[in-house]
């Protein structure tokens, strides 16, 4: 296939657009969308190359195989590698093994199915994750798997002018797929491949598919194309249901831009995009540790411009001395492709990171308090952990609730858990407190879930759920006591303890007061319907990771019987408005208000260790020993 400038161009413009959403969202709000040119250009170049090969009798799965490894792998494999040397030195013993997870992840092409397991996307978390942008290579070279393996095999049985259809199918049936999914699981949409594909089929659609126009036609599809994808940069956000219906916003605007093959386009052709263009992958690749690294190391905002160029200078390094590398293309055997050394890049580094996260970061390196405050101190009783229940029965996505788990004693189920997931480690010591009694507790909890009791299913992610749990407890009469517990503040105006010792930028809007309508709600229907409502006050929210402070205890050499958090007149200034209107409240007798502050904080400070006990096991979430000093609040007056 001859080079075209127009699509290098449109790599410049999608690798611009992710870096300024990466390193500022507010510049680029729509920039993730950059990833899906991403895929439609590397569709449109990989069904070229299938195709032609497949016309003339001679495509091998292991060249074409073996053509995108030299391609992708070099480039990866050091990024990977640099970054497991330099966490020897600066990363924490459980940050450090959790690189060498994502790290195996990214070099295995599976990094998708590890953060789509993890967390999602645009979580405040994702800062911590030094290779998550990999989750689109990963993608890629699942695709490249599949799609050669399945079209050499359908071409045995049909022809290629009936190939080509079955692809046109498979692309509108996938879109359709996608936008299901999108409104059912956000998460499985946003990472998998099966939601991804019909992007990169789409774009092959446009190499089987050519259209033939005038030179005033071909410019008008050009600059109709690249204003969609311009559009989507712009106007969509981190807010938008994606990839879903949006995405075909970006993804139409590259398929025009290629059939209409500009190669003398200014906007594409000119010679700042065609050098963006030509390191575009490397760019791509270096660009998100250097996010990361501002969020870890706390760098103040100048950092965003220097990384920036700094992004562009390791992308030209590595395009010119990595992804330059001629390696072998053509083995005489089949077995003899094992001596193709893009493999071995990917043992060595795939065997160094799968050590370092087997020997949990060489945690065992450590100090014996740091590894017993640390919540990767696997020989300690639970202190930094979560509930291990979490993974379990903490959902992602909408499930029937009559499916929610139970704990311990499904017999005689008479206690509850809702909301989001600061609900989950309460449960858990709940459960086990009412172990001791032969008492059940059944647990709902959605990740991320707003107030939504009483609203329509497109007010929340969670609202089907949330309502159709809401009637599940009232309607079984076994569950006489509910816990009901949200990350209020964070859903009701927004901002983090991050900003500490200053206060969020936060309004009470119209919605903030409906969420708040929607809370009484759900307790006064709880309340006329059960023996007991316990509503807890907001847990205090931490600066940084407990890990990390943890961590700075640990770098300056202090002890770790007491690590403070905020004060406590933050935590009542930062959460003012759900606390006045719980202290001036008007609920029935049987609902109580368990002030969490009381088991975190004294009359000055909110900790994150206390007594040598880790409260949390990350920034806002109580750890397992956190939520049993909270539960037992609860029963004051049984003490």
């Amino acid at each position: 296939m001859n080079f075209r400038k127009d699509i290098n161009g449109l790599r410049a413009i999608a690798v611009v657009a992710v870096v300024l959403f990466h390193f500022n969202s507010s510049w680029m709000p729509g920039g993730f969308a950059g990833v899906d040119v991403f895929f439609v250009i590397s569709g449109f170049l990989m069904t070229g190359i299938i195709f032609k090969k497949l016309e003339n009798g001679n495509l091998s799965l292991l060249q074409f195989y073996l053509a995108r490894a030299n391609r992708i792998i070099p480039a990866l494999a050091l990024l990977c590698f640099v970054l497991l040397v330099l966490g020897w030195f600066y990363l924490l013993p459980y940050e450090y093994e959790k690189l060498g997870k994502h790290a195996a992840g990214s070099i295995g092409f599976i990094s998708n199915i590890v953060y789509w397991r993890e967390s999602g996307y645009f979580d405040a978390s994702s800062h911590e994750k030094w290779l998550l942008h990999t989750w689109s290579l990963s993608v890629e070279w699942q695709f490249y798997i599949i799609y050669p393996a399945l079209l050499l095999f359908l071409s045995k049985f049909i022809s290629l002018s009936n190939l080509k259809r079955c692809l046109l199918l498979l692309t509108v049936i996938g879109f359709i797929l996608c936008i299901v999914v999108t409104y059912h699981s956000p998460r499985t949409s946003y990472f998998l491949l099966h939601t991804r594909a019909w992007e990169m089929m789409l774009g092959g659609l446009a190499f089987l598919y050519p259209v033939t126009l005038n030179k005033t036609h071909s410019r008008l599809l050009e600059l109709i194309g690249i204003a969609l994808v311009i559009y989507a940069y712009i106007f969509f956000s981190e807010a938008t249901p994606w990839p879903g219906f949006y995405a075909f916003v970006p993804v139409i605007g590259t398929y025009f831009v290629l059939i209409s093959q500009r190669g003398n386009s200014i906007i594409t052709s000119n010679v700042v995009s065609q050098k963006l263009g030509t390191w575009s992958y490397s760019i791509y690749l270096w660009h998100w540790p250097l996010v990361v690294a501002i969020y870890y190391f706390s760098l103040n905002e100048s950092f965003i411009f220097v990384f920036i160029a700094l992004s562009i200078a390791l992308g030209f390094l590595s395009h010119k001395y990595v992804e330059q590398i001629n390696f072998t293309k053509n083995f005489p055997s089949s077995i003899s492709y094992i001596k193709a050394k893009p493999l071995w890049m990917v043992m060595i580094v795939g065997l160094l990171a799968s050590f370092i996260f087997y020997k949990e970061g060489f945690l065992h390196l450590a100090p014996e308090d740091y590894r017993y405050a640390s919540e990767d101190y696997r020989y300690a009783s639970e202190h930094a952990k979560p509930s291990p229940y979490r993974d379990k029965c903490h959902l992602h996505e909408y499930q029937s609730p009559e499916h929610a788990c139970e704990y311990f004693n499904d017999k005689n189920v008479e206690w509850a858990t809702l909301a989001d997931s600061h609900s989950i480690e309460i449960a858990y010591a709940l459960a086990k407190r009412l172990q001791k009694e032969n008492s059940g507790l059944k647990h709902f909890s959605f990740s991320g879930c707003v107030p939504s009791f009483t609203e329509s299913d497109d007010f929340s992610a969670c609202a089907k759920w949330y309502n159709e749990s809401v009637d599940y407890i009232v309607n079984d009469t076994k569950i006489q006591n509910i816990v009901v517990i949200h990350r209020y503040t964070s859903q009701l105006v927004g901002g983090s303890a991050e900003s500490y010792p200053n206060n969020s930028d936060t309004k009470i809007t119209a919605k903030t007061k409906k969420k708040v309508e929607n809370i009484d709600s759900l307790i006064m229907t709880l309340s006329k319907h059960k023996r007991n409502v316990f509503v807890f006050y907001p847990i205090p929210e931490l600066p940084q990771d407990i890990n990390k402070l943890i961590g700075n205890n640990y770098n300056n050499k202090l002890p770790f019987e007491r690590i403070e958090g905020t004060s406590f007149e933050w935590y009542k200034t930062r959460n003012e408005h759900i606390i006045q209107h719980f202290d001036n409240s008007n609920y029935p007798d049987n609902v109580q208000f368990i002030k969490s502050h009381e088991a975190f904080c004294d009359s000055i400070t909110c900790f994150a260790i206390k007594d040598g006990i880790p409260l949390y096991f990350d920034d806002d979430h109580a750890s397992v020993k956190g939520a049993e000093k909270l539960v037992k609040l609860m029963f004051l007056d049984q003490q």
